[in-house]
């Protein structure tokens, strides 16, 4: 049986409980298991066992070269379900000083944002497979500032996002 989906994933960072302070108050993260220099996170309303596994590696930590002097994983991605959900979070990251831009990708309107140790993320709504016309499907080969307020406008703050859904190619 091929692979499902990304049950959760794995980061190191320079201190596990600003991270874990972090996630919790951008993101809505809670603790599900912790022992020293280390924690599991789940996100609300997940069935996975944790979401999210933070390790500290302590304060001399050196900053990640991934994307400019070697390869490496470039961002993680999350969605929400709502586009009134989306807006929240954007809100959020801002009151942080997290949110480091926002994208109209056609199908998947996304936030970017860094964590404390500057790991990026990406927190996205999908378009519903039954909303998608050849125009949106078509402006997937381009990049745009996303336009919350329009995109709520187009699809109502409430619809909830095509989670989990096969966007065709």
């Amino acid at each position: 049986m091929p692979v499902q989906r990304l049950n959760h994933a794995v980061l190191y960072v320079r201190d596990v409980e600003r991270s874990v302070a972090f996630y919790r108050e951008a993101l809505g993260f809670e603790v599900v298991m912790g022992m020293r220099g280390a924690a599991f996170l789940q996100a609300a309303g997940s069935t996975n066992d944790h979401d999210l596994g933070l390790f500290e590696i302590g304060a001399n930590a050196g900053p990640s070269p991934a994307g400019r002097t070697s390869v490496g994983l470039y961002h993680l991605a999350w969605e929400v379900d709502t586009l009134d959900e989306l807006e929240r979070v954007a809100v959020k990251l801002t009151e942080l000083g997290a949110l480091v831009g926002a994208s109209d990708h056609g199908t998947t309107k996304a936030l970017y944002a860094k964590d404390p140790d500057g790991l990026e993320f990406e927190v996205s709504w999908l378009v519903p497979a039954s909303l998608l016309t050849d125009e949106i499907l078509a402006s997937r080969a381009g990049i745009r500032p996303l336009d919350l307020s329009a995109e709520k406008e187009r699809f109502g703050g409430q619809t909830r996002g095509g989670v989990g859904v096969s966007i065709p190619v």
